[in-house]
């Protein structure tokens, strides 16, 4: 497994991700995706969304606003208990979260640290064009309260029935103490989350599903089973709306910490969403005839450390022919580019039916056309970004109308009529 440090520096250098405001010295926990970095992260959501929404017939989608009216927050509690606890080092004067503290001293100099105090996590703003008179409001720190608040809007919509789930993939904000691991812990987010409604009676089972479903789906776009666990939190450190949850957790390389999150709600956000709004939130059982509030079961997941998550386990390094070479092993739904389209040189001769080539391609997928440097070198660039494979155009090609397919894992390439490219890389990218 690669250093964190490793990944840092080929997502800076080949454009996966920057730190945002970087000539200005960079803005903590916060960061910018570069191209390379803003394709995987969409294919990363495409991939849950496809797997959680449009694969399953019990799932709609939901995209609720980043700002909500900031009665949402209170009822939910949040304005009130969404905090960590803070300290203060008396003698490096840097703060840190209490579960950070190394035998009750500063993490990072081992000094005398202050009490401890509560922190609210929440970003304030406001509504309205003088600060003074408007209203106060928050960026959300979770999508999951849009889903509550909607629920009767969108099952009546949607003319679902117990048990089915809304998702939401968005933004969400968190002004965290001490944000660090590159893109682990970050003050701006995204968030992939599902609201499952189920009965009351019915959760364990839900539960123990959707557990095993998210760990399904990781495995199932690359990453090691080894390198998951699940840890179940013991009842005293359960977040206030849950009675049961565990982590999906990863072997990072800085140790084993929380991929995504599952937890049982029980029907704590719907109750107190109908006291606080006066609204009647509950479902019409039509094969018992009783009236309820449905119980509910949320993963969670970010989007962010799943990226995180994702590169790690795809970098590899090997020797071949004496040289080193790197190469992401992404999942090809993940991969950035499919494919990308390699003239043999810049030859006035090639360049016409290279760009041919990439143009016939680009309908079908995200590709990228590369002319600069020797072959081999561009190949090893491809590699080292994930395209899963590249298009050869080479003088025989003008001959015979043939090109070079080269896959990324194998190296092994295959020589194709140009006419068939779209079909056999479709079959090669199923």
């Amino acid at each position: 497994m690669p250093d964190l440090d490793t990944i840092v520096n080929l997502c800076k250098r080949r454009g996966f991700v920057f730190q945002s405001s970087e000539i200005y010295g960079g803005f903590g926990g916060f960061w910018d995706y570069g191209p390379l970095g803003v394709e995987l992260k969409k294919n990363i959501k495409d991939a849950w969304w496809r797997a959680n929404v449009q694969e399953r017939e019990d799932m709609v989608g939901l995209d609720g606003s980043i700002i909500m009216s900031p009665r949402i927050w209170e009822a939910s509690e949040h304005v009130s208990t969404f905090t960590d606890p803070l300290v203060d080092c008396k003698q490096c004067r840097r703060r840190s979260r209490t579960d950070e503290l190394v035998n009750g001293r500063c993490p990072y100099c081992g000094g005398e640290v202050t009490e401890e105090r509560r922190f609210q996590l929440m970003f304030k703003t406001f509504v309205g064009p003088v600060e003074e008179d408007a209203a106060v409001a928050y960026l959300r720190p979770e999508t999951a309260q849009a889903i509550f608040v909607n629920f009767k809007n969108v099952q009546a919509t949607s003319r679902k029935k117990l048990p089915f789930g809304i998702a939401q993939v968005g933004k969400g904000f968190r002004n965290e103490i001490t944000p660090g691991k590159f893109i682990f812990r970050d003050r701006e987010f995204d968030m992939m989350e599902i609201e499952y409604f189920v009965k009351p009676n019915e959760w364990e089972a839900a539960f123990e599903r959707w557990v095993q479903d998210r760990l399904d789906w990781y495995v199932r776009f690359g990453i090691k089973r080894e390198h998951l666990s699940v840890y179940e939190y013991p009842p005293e450190e359960l977040a206030h709306y849950s009675r049961r949850t565990v982590d999906i957790e990863y072997e990072f390389p800085f140790g084993r910490s929380e991929l995504e999150g599952i937890a049982y709600r029980t029907d704590f956000d719907l109750s107190r969403h109908q006291a606080a709004s006066g609204e009647d939130l509950t479902y019409f059982d039509d094969e018992t005839n009783e009236r309820y509030l449905p119980h509910v079961v949320e993963p969670a997941a970010g989007v962010d450390r799943s990226l995180l998550a994702f590169l790690i386990d795809a970098y590899d390094e090997e020797e071949v022919r004496g040289e080193k070479r790197t190469v992401l092993r992404l999942h090809r739904a993940l991969a950035p580019y499919k494919v990308a389209v390699l003239p043999l040189s810049r030859n006035e001769r090639l360049t016409p039916l290279a760009r041919e080539v990439a143009a016939a391609l680009r309908p079908h997928w995200m590709i990228t056309y590369d002319d600069s440097q020797a072959i081999g070198r561009r190949y090893r660039r491809q590699d080292e970004i994930g395209t899963p494979f590249c298009v050869t155009i080479d003088f025989d090609s003008l001959e015979d109308k043939k090109a070079t397919i080269r896959d990324r894992d194998s190296m092994e390439q295959e020589r194709v009529p140009i006419a068939e490219l779209v079909p056999v890389l479709q079959e090669k990218l199923k």
